[in-house]
């Protein structure tokens, strides 16, 4: 299995290169990126659900049949793994019954991708929490980097849900079109809910000390910053009157 975790790891790095270059020259063609006239695309809320379904499934049957120690996982390891499954129950179940853009549709090759990436993404985090020497002990739980890790993971998902907060808001009298976000993080990025979900995942990366931590993270900067850029500008040119002191999804920054 330490071979098919280094291949897996090896196959997140290119497919984060390749979103990278892909990105970088267009957004991806979802939501307010995608034309009426495209093909090939199913109902947003089942592509939703199925393209997030692996990091639920992957990442508890690596834990639990693939990665634990003989004598069985350490609490460390126990609470990354709940910490992992309750992100994904929010992410793929309770946000998109959330969604009041249900009614759109979602490119069939980004649900095939994206199911693709996060099942080697599951498989390799939890291979790698669960063979992690140091979250064998509970000593880690007062390790500087798990404490500071925990404090950034609970920012950037308190940031990210409160920006989901604020979009979902937008349409509930109905409104199917775009609005400009204001309030929480949006102050200061045009892609609140980006920069929070970046935020979680370097605290998560910070709290596991672990390769596939850190490369997952990278991987999520590639595939949303340039994808933050593109909302950016969007924004610019259809609302005249969008606030300029705004950054993309870096406050300050970017």
């Amino acid at each position: 299995m330490g071979t098919a975790y280094l291949y897996a790891l090896g196959l997140i790095l290119l497919m984060g290169l390749g979103t990278l270059a892909t990105t970088l020259r267009q957004a991806g063609p979802y939501g307010r990126h995608m034309t009426e006239a495209q093909r090939g695309t199913m109902p947003a809320l089942p592509a939703w659900l199925l393209f997030e379904s692996p990091q639920w499934f992957a990442f508890a049957l690596t834990f639990w049949l693939l990665a634990p120690p003989a004598a069985g996982p350490a609490a460390p390891m126990l609470f990354i793994f709940c910490l992992w499954q309750a992100h994904y129950t929010y992410r793929g179940l309770i946000y998109p019954l959330r969604m009041r853009d249900r009614h759109r549709r979602f490119p069939l090759i980004a649900v095939v991708m994206g199911f693709s990436f996060n099942l080697l993404n599951g498989f390799a985090n939890a291979y790698d929490v669960g063979h992690a020497g140091h979250l064998m002990s509970a000593d880690w739980f007062a390790d500087p980097r798990f404490l500071a890790g925990l404090v950034v993971a609970v920012i950037g998902w308190l940031v990210n849900f409160q920006a989901d907060s604020i979009l979902i808001k937008l349409r509930a009298d109905g409104f199917t079109g775009y609005r400009v976000p204001r309030g929480g993080a949006f102050r200061y990025v045009s892609a609140a809910n980006y920069f929070g979900e970046i935020v979680f995942w370097a605290g998560f990366a910070l709290m596991c000390w672990t390769w596939a931590g850190l490369v997952f993270l990278l991987f999520t900067m590639a595939n949303l910053m340039p994808r933050a850029v593109a909302h950016h500008r969007w924004y610019r040119r259809e609302f005249p009157d969008y606030p300029k002191s705004r950054r993309a999804v870096i406050p300050g920054l970017l």
